[in-house]
């Protein structure tokens, strides 16, 4: 950057520091003041960026008024939400981060069946609200996921199979836009607009509300964790590819490799031995579980199995503790058509030379209720795939990032390297290395098009970016 740059930022942005401060109502914090370091800071401690600004917003109006500064400025723009994309695109170097944080408010509506939620709640706040009264929307697997990230790039979790993504769950949406306007996006009201949000990504506004249909569950459930050894990878896994060829829909389960925890719950001459678990859940009556799971546990002798009845509240946050604020984290994700004996020899061998016994590797069973919606009825482009499989790599030292890296990169290869494998997820992106086509496949011409019309100066691109024409 030129001297004379430089210079420009130095008046740029104490300006917009001061118009700000008389523009809204939340905190506008700055390098030196003593809350920056916590609102910078992301779920991955790999992520280590320094905003500018941080403007933590307390409604849709200082959302507006963030929106407009950093137009107006010419400032890098990023939006946090759940600060829980593993990229994270959340904190920007040198810009303006609207932290929507403190909006996590989450109203249930009964008589119309719904529930509204504010741009930085995460799973378990709308959990925590609509269980009350046995209701759920299908939403992710963790609970202090943002809600925001996840639905705007699709949204997995597990009631997916059932109830599809949480993105078609989504009757509406306040999206505030590049030019600072309040628009009310459904299939009424800017039903383009609403099309886009709906799997594509953070690329056309800041998203300040949330209204989704909900659906009877809980609030109890069975819950599905059983551990192999794996010595009985192969076997396990086969069961679980027999076990998706005709599950029921209100049955749902993951897969995944990875090492047995040092917990008194497993056989202390097997921790930190490779393992298989499936990890899911039963929405039926508790006493169908054993005939419902019978063909995916009875391959093997299960290691451990923690299966049993459980409250959905409980099912959504059992994973939580696993994946701690600050570890390192990097995942990424390929769709795949099916699940031969080749695909499945890769996901045994790279359990085991995985450089930390934390990384797993992970395959969603999907179809059900997400594959019977369109292709092109929302951005959400990979429907029609079964399968995901998904590199988690989860450690601790920097020292090992690197390795790490490496490791879930030349694994991701091994599985593309297969004719059945294809596509990225928005919400395992990696670092967003790789062609954005890749996510949005037939529906990228479509995005483009409604980019331009709301965002043509691109201001929203520090995302899966979708750039206007």
């Amino acid at each position: 950057m030129t001297a004379s740059a430089n210079t420009d930022d130095e008046h740029r942005i104490p300006d917009a520091v001061e118009t700000l401060r008389t523009a809204v109502r939340g905190p506008v914090l700055l390098p030196d003041d003593d809350e920056y370091h916590e609102a910078r800071t992301v779920w991955n401690g790999m992520i280590d960026k320094r905003p500018a600004v941080v403007v933590q917003c307390t409604g849709t109006a200082d959302v507006v008024a963030a929106v407009n500064a950093a137009r107006e400025s010419d400032m890098e723009l990023s939006v946090h939400g759940g600060g829980h994309n593993v990229a994270g695109t959340a904190v920007t170097d040198g810009g303006l981060m609207v932290d929507l944080t403190p909006m996590n408010g989450v109203h249930v509506d009964r008589a119309a069946g719904t529930v509204r939620a504010e741009g930085g709640a995460l799973l378990g706040d709308v959990d925590h609200e609509t269980q009350l009264f046995g209701l759920a929307t299908p939403l992710g697997a963790v609970s202090e996921t943002g809600i925001a990230g996840l639905t705007l790039n699709g949204g997995y979790g597990h009631l997916s199979r059932e109830y599809g993504l949480a993105c078609d769950s989504l009757v509406s949406a306040d999206v505030v836009t590049a030019d600072g306007q309040v628009l009310t996006a459904s299939t009424e009201s800017h039903p383009d607009l609403f099309w886009a949000i709906r799997g594509g990504g953070g690329n056309f506004g800041v998203v300040t509300s949330f209204e989704y249909d909900l659906h009877e569950v809980g609030p109890e459930v069975y819950g599905l964790f059983t551990w192999f050894h794996g010595d009985d990878a192969e076997a396990a896994l086969a069961g679980f590819r027999e076990w998706t060829g005709d599950a029921p829909r209100e049955a749902g389960a993951l897969a995944f490799t990875a090492h047995v925890p040092e917990l008194a719950e497993f056989p202390e001459a097997s921790w930190g031995d490779p393992s298989v678990a499936f990890i899911g859940s039963y929405r039926g009556d508790p006493a169908d579980a054993d005939e419902v799971f019978e063909s995916l546990t009875e391959r093997a002798e299960p290691l451990a199995d923690l299966s049993g009845p459980m409250q959905f509240e409980a099912l959504q946050s059992m994973l939580d503790e696993d994946y701690p604020d600050g570890m390192r984290y990097y995942w990424k994700s390929t769709f795949v058509t099916g699940l031969p004996d080749e695909l499945l020899d890769v996901l045994v061998r790279y359990n085991e030379r995985a450089p930390s016994a934390l990384s797993t590797v992970d395959v969603w069973h999907l179809g059900g209720a997400v594959a019977a919606v369109p292709q092109d009825a929302t951005a959400f482009w990979h429907r029609d795939k079964p399968y995901m499989v998904n590199f988690e790599a989860n450690w601790t030292d920097p020292d090992d990032d690197e390795a790490n890296l490496a490791w879930a990169r030349e694994g991701l290869a091994a599985v593309e390297e297969l004719d059945v494998a294809g596509g990225r997820y928005g919400n395992f992106p990696g670092f967003e290395e790789d062609p954005v086509s890749l996510q949005f496949g037939g529906n990228y011409e479509r995005l483009v098009d409604v980019k331009t019309e709301y965002d043509p100066e691109n201001l929203f691109h520090h995302n899966r970016n979708v750039e206007p024409r």
